[in-house]
C-alpha cells in the first residue's frame, strides 16, 4: 500500500510533444485550443494516464496513441474544473463495441423486472468509466453531429462529485443556484416538448432525467455548440463558463 501511495504522489511524466501534436491533430475538438488550453489539457491527460488504469475488454488492443486519445477526450471537460474532476475512480474500461448490461427494477406492486440494455457508455458513481471504442471512433469521424460519448460519461463523473447525481456539478454557491434554476427550467420545457412529440434539435434522450440532460447538453457544447446556443441559450452560457476556461492542474 505504501508503495502505491508513493507512486501516485509522483508527478506524472510529461507527454511526448510529438505524440501530443499527433493527438491534437486526430481529435477535431482539440484543434482550436489556444496555447493555455492546450498546455492545461496536456497536463490533465498526463495525469489521467498516470492515475487511471485503461483496460481493453475482449480482443480489443489499445496502443499508446489510442490511450492518449482516450485520456485527452476524458479530460476535455476538465479544462476549467481541473484535476479534481478525476477523483473518486481509478479505471477506464473500453469495450470493442456497444456492450450489454443487466438491469433490474422493482415496481410499485413489488414485482421484479429484469432486462438487458445495450449501451455505448456508462459511468458508475464510485466505480469505473466504461466506453465503447467503436463509438468513440464514430464520434471522432463525425465531430459535429452532437455526440461525444466520452464527454457524456465524464459529465456524469463531474455531476457525482458532490454526492448527488442530479445534473448539477459542484459549483460556488451563487452560481449553483443560478445553474439549478436555469437548467431545471430548460429541462422541464424540453421534457414537455418530448412528451408531446414535438421536434427537438437536441437529442430527445436528454429528457430521460436531469442528469442525462446535463450530460447530453455537454456533448452538444463540444460537438454542436451553435445548436445548443440557439435552442437553450442560458444552458449554453453556463456550459461555456463551466468547460472552457483553463484551470490549474
Amino acid at each position: 500500500m505504501l508503495g502505491l501511495i508513493r507512486r501516485l504522489r509522483r508527478a506524472p511524466e510529461p507527454i511526448d510533444p510529438q505524440a501530443w501534436r499527433d493527438t491534437r491533430a486526430s481529435l477535431p475538438w482539440l484543434r482550436d485550443l489556444d496555447d493555455e488550453g492546450d498546455a492545461a489539457l496536456a497536463r490533465l491527460a498526463a495525469r489521467f494516464l498516470h492515475e487511471k488504469t485503461i483496460t481493453p475488454i475482449g480482443e480489443l488492443a489499445l496502443g499508446d496513441a489510442q490511450r492518449l486519445q482516450l485520456a485527452a477526450l476524458c479530460c476535455l471537460p476538465l479544462l476549467r474544473f481541473g484535476a479534481e474532476g478525476l477523483h473518486g475512480w481509478t479505471q477506464l474500461l473500453v469495450y470493442p463495441d456497444a456492450f450489454r448490461a443487466r438491469r433490474s427494477h422493482v415496481d410499485a406492486a413489488g414485482v421484479l423486472h429484469e432486462w438487458d440494455e445495450e449501451l455505448i457508455g456508462e459511468s458508475w458513481e464510485a466505480g469505473p468509466l466504461i466506453l465503447s471504442w467503436a463509438d468513440v471512433q464514430a464520434d471522432i469521424a463525425d465531430p459535429h453531429a452532437g455526440f461525444c460519448v466520452a464527454v457524456h460519461e465524464m459529465a456524469h463523473k463531474l455531476d457525482a462529485l458532490d454526492g448527488v447525481l442530479d445534473g448539477t456539478p459542484p459549483l460556488p454557491r451563487a452560481w449553483q443556484r443560478e445553474w439549478a434554476r436555469d437548467f431545471q427550467q430548460a429541462y422541464d420545457a424540453f421534457a414537455a416538448k418530448v412528451e408531446r412529440g414535438a421536434d427537438t434539435r437536441i437529442d430527445p434522450y436528454a429528457a430521460e432525467a436531469p442528469e442525462e440532460f446535463f450530460a447530453v447538453c455537454s456533448e452538444y457544447h463540444f460537438s454542436k455548440p451553435s445548436e445548443l446556443r440557439q435552442s437553450m441559450p442560458k444552458v449554453a452560457a453556463h456550459l461555456a463558463r463551466f468547460f472552457t476556461s483553463p484551470a490549474g492542474t
